[in-house]
């Protein structure tokens, strides 16, 4: 009988032990689930905190004063009693321009080349303080040089450029036939073109740091931009931007195009579920164990070398590749894209969230890669300019109630 006695409570503890596991796993269950969604509340805190709207004023902005920005040169023309009109529309910078002003404006890579004719077309004093190839080839001012630009001074006939001094250029061309090139360097490359054409001068340069904030202060920065920008009474400064864009590119139709509009949300709700499922489901097989690898290296090692085989090869194109997919899959995930979306899919998307024309962005995205330095700096300077709007347009539509 005592044995018998002793047995029945064994065998009644075999389904308390069993309720006791199950609420074990239970818990951890909730403590995983819970745990995700602190670090996610944690994720959205921390974000509203540390994103800042983003400045909208680029390089060679007269309004910037940010080291790239050119606001001191702007306050140092209105010093020396000239006025500075700065218009960011391509339509109020034809209309203001006339024969008594200077029409400044950085490279207008958001207009087409029939755009850039019509704005400098009153134009009879113009300045390109940053040089495209596209725009050399369009008003035929010449090509690009080749070799590193040493200090030089202006070695040209124009009497304003007289005591400029000298300066370090950017960027060097050869000059066409008909248009004068000064600061020349010893194999007859110019800084500096120059066109006088029937009383229409046209002078382009790469001034991206000679004129920014920065630099200006530097050598003859500072005299070799009162003498460009400072022969008028008014100078007429036009800021190009994608909302002022008249490329616009026809893409060919995508899968989004030809499937139906209820298509996108079911698939997002069946991958939400299976991520709920698979949370649900999901279980340890035991704790984790650490394991020494034998070799490790630091990911700024490897960043550090990639980067200096690319600048010692002079690969400006797999540079600015790399740049632009790096540029291409954060703006996907800031507007929503999935991670294999194609460049064409998020300047699409970029060009809706914007309201801007398609194809300045096609252009920056999905078109060719610069040749030279000087166009992957500038097109580094989209991208950025590209992800701090999107970023303000995201973090605006969020905060929006």
């Amino acid at each position: 009988m005592t044995a018998i006695t002793d047995a029945a409570p064994s065998a009644s503890d075999a389904p308390a032990g069993t309720a006791i596991r199950e609420r074990g796993r239970l818990r951890s269950r909730l403590g995983w689930l819970a745990l995700v969604a602190v670090a996610i509340v944690l994720a959205l805190f921390i974000g509203s905190l540390t994103i800042d709207t983003p400045g909208t004023r680029g390089a060679l902005d007269p309004e910037s004063a940010k080291p790239s920005g050119s606001l001191a040169i702007a306050e140092l023309l209105r010093h020396e009693g000239i006025e500075v009109d700065v218009v960011r529309s391509r339509t109020e910078a034809a209309a203001a321009v006339d024969e008594s002003t200077t029409l400044v404006t950085a490279d207008p890579y958001n207009l087409s080349d029939e755009s850039v004719l019509r704005l400098i077309e009153r134009s009879h004093r113009t300045v390109f303080i940053s040089a495209a190839s596209r725009v050399l080839r369009l008003l035929e001012l010449g090509e690009n040089a080749s070799g590193a630009a040493e200090r030089s001074s202006a070695q040209c006939a124009l009497p304003e450029l007289a005591h400029i001094g000298t300066i370090r250029p950017e960027r060097l061309f050869d000059a066409s036939s008909a248009v004068t090139g000064c600061f020349t360097d010893a194999s007859g490359a110019s800084a500096l073109l120059v066109d006088i054409d029937d009383g229409i001068r046209t002078t382009m340069i790469e001034a991206s740091s000679l004129f920014s904030n920065e630099h200006l202060a530097e050598d003859g920065n500072a005299a070799l931009a009162i003498a460009l920008l400072g022969q008028t009474d008014r100078v007429v400064w036009y800021v190009p931007s994608f909302t002022d864009s008249d490329i616009e590119a026809q893409g060919a139709d995508t899968l989004a195009d030809l499937t139906p509009g209820w298509v996108t949300p079911v698939i997002v709700l069946l991958l939400l579920a299976g991520i709920v499922v698979a949370i649900a489901r999901g279980q340890r097989f035991g704790p984790l164990v650490a394991e020494t690898l034998p070799v490790t290296v630091r990911t700024s090692e490897t960043m550090h070398g990639r980067a200096r085989l690319t600048a010692r090869a002079a690969d400006s194109g797999h540079a600015a590749a790399a740049l632009r997919d790096g540029a291409v899959r954060r703006l996907a995930s800031r507007l929503g894209l999935g991670a294999r979306a194609t460049a064409e899919q998020v300047a699409d998307a970029a060009s809706d969230r914007l309201r801007i024309p398609r194809g300045a962005l096609h252009q920056l995205l999905a078109g060719d890669l610069p040749a030279n330095d000087a166009e992957l700096v500038e097109t580094a300077r989209r991208l950025a300019e590209l992800e701090a709007a999107v970023s303000t347009a995201v973090h605006v539509e969020r905060n929006t109630p």
